[in-house]
């Protein structure tokens, strides 16, 4: 088995990990951004595969989708509900922005480690920064979402 299969079995068992330590009080917040993030990778993510900008050589799924399942509908959603359960919603707008850029800038070297290393995902017409803004701007909506789906109640502390 090639080491890209082997890299996706373990984003499969390192997201599910991060789902086990969520805190059952903030379930319903990070189904709700999980889902959210869902739609907007489902989106995105066949448009940019469609354009020729990204190309996913090896992913499960292949023959339904050229968007890689794996990262586009699993891991990416699940950092996404992760950062919001976690969100410092509590501290200062300059925490706030360093938590942004730091997951984003996280998830985009860990990216194109993988394009630069694997055959995982390739660029054709993208850059490491196309990476960075398209993922801080969904989760910035995901945010935007769970805050308004939530704004009559306090699940979002």
């Amino acid at each position: 088995m090639r080491i890209e299969w082997w890299i996706l079995i373990l984003v499969y068992v390192l997201a599910t990990v991060i789902l086990l330590f969520i805190p059952k009080d903030r379930i319903r917040l990070a189904i709700v951004a999980f889902l959210f993030k869902q739609v907007i990778t489902f989106l995105f993510g066949l448009v940019v595969v469609e354009l020729g900008l990204l190309e996913y050589p090896i992913r499960f799924f292949a023959s339904v989708n050229r968007t890689s399942f794996t990262f586009e509908y699993f891991a990416f959603p699940v950092l996404c509900a992760a950062f919001n359960v976690w969100y410092p919603n509590s501290r200062s707008a300059l925490v706030q922005i360093r938590y942004y850029c730091g997951v984003v800038t996280v998830i985009t070297v860990v990216e194109v480690l993988i394009e630069k290393y694997t055959v995982l995902i390739k660029y054709i017409h993208w850059e490491w920064y196309i990476t960075w803004v398209t993922i801080c701007l969904s989760f910035y909506l995901t945010r935007l979402f769970c805050v308004w789906f939530f704004r009559d109640q306090s699940p979002i502390k």
